[in-house]
């Protein structure tokens, strides 16, 4: 009975440590449309510890499942803003922003406009 208490106790503790690996957050990305989504959620996944990376082209969310022990947050806003996206309140460089295509330039007020019916 004691080794029967001993494995499930072993079980529930595992069970539990390996659960609190796994973080959520949410970042606010800027883009406009589904170009901008599969860039975003490439530069952050490819970065290490992240699981799960979605970002919704309506609410700009970005949500994360990573490994907090593995992953570095710093280093996803980093991945993002290097591909042209602002991240919360950090700015991507003028020369990583311009490499965007000209359809996915979400400071530009018309590109804005001309996705506003995409929805």
């Amino acid at each position: 009975m004691k080794k029967i208490v001993s494995v499930l106790l072993f079980f529930a503790v595992s069970m539990a440590f390996a659960q609190s690996k796994n973080a959520r957050t949410s970042l606010v990305v800027d883009g406009v449309c589904g170009m901008c989504k599969e860039r975003i959620e490439k530069a952050s996944i490819k970065t290490k510890g992240v699981k799960s990376s979605i970002w919704n082209v309506e609410t700009h969310e970005l949500k994360l499942i990573y490994n907090a022990k593995k992953a570095d947050l710093g280093e996803v806003k980093q991945n993002i803003l290097a591909v042209g996206h602002d991240v919360n309140d950090l700015k991507a460089s003028d020369e990583a922003y311009n490499s965007v295509h000209a359809c996915c330039r979400y400071r530009d007020e018309a590109v804005k406009d001309d996705h506003k019916n995409d929805k």
